[in-house]
């Protein structure tokens, strides 16, 4: 059984960074990508950030370019997603997801696992 336990969340001001990690167990991690995703209150969830399984490529959400950065330790078996420069719009549970395949993707279908997720509130 694939477990993911996101750790990380928390309050912080605006323009404060956080850094989450994800840990997962039950799986060879590092033939696969992963992923982080978000929601915040009343929205759907949306992509944030995707790492390929041997993190030379990643994908990000255009209104995160810049300041968030997602990167893995393979002989962890954990992914990390640094977020700084934080907005009031970054707040939302923060969900980490493992890859179907080797390279990542946009679509909640490119994941077939998911963590519980994680709380970031960014204070004005």
């Amino acid at each position: 059984q694939v477990q993911l336990q996101e750790s990380g969340g928390g309050l912080v001001q605006a323009g404060g960074s956080l850094r989450l990690s994800c840990a997962v167990s039950g799986r060879t991690f590092s033939r696969y990508a992963m992923g982080w995703f978000r929601q915040a209150p009343g929205k759907e969830r949306e992509f944030v950030a995707g790492i390929s399984w041997n993190g030379h490529a990643t994908l990000y959400a255009d209104s995160v370019k810049g300041r968030f950065t997602i990167s893995r330790d393979n002989a962890k078996n954990t992914q990390y997603l640094q977020m700084n420069n934080l907005k009031p719009e970054d707040t939302a549970v923060y969900y980490c997801a493992t890859g179907k395949i080797a390279f990542t993707g946009t679509s909640e279908s490119s994941y077939d696992n998911w963590g519980q997720g994680t709380q970031v509130t960014v204070s004005s």
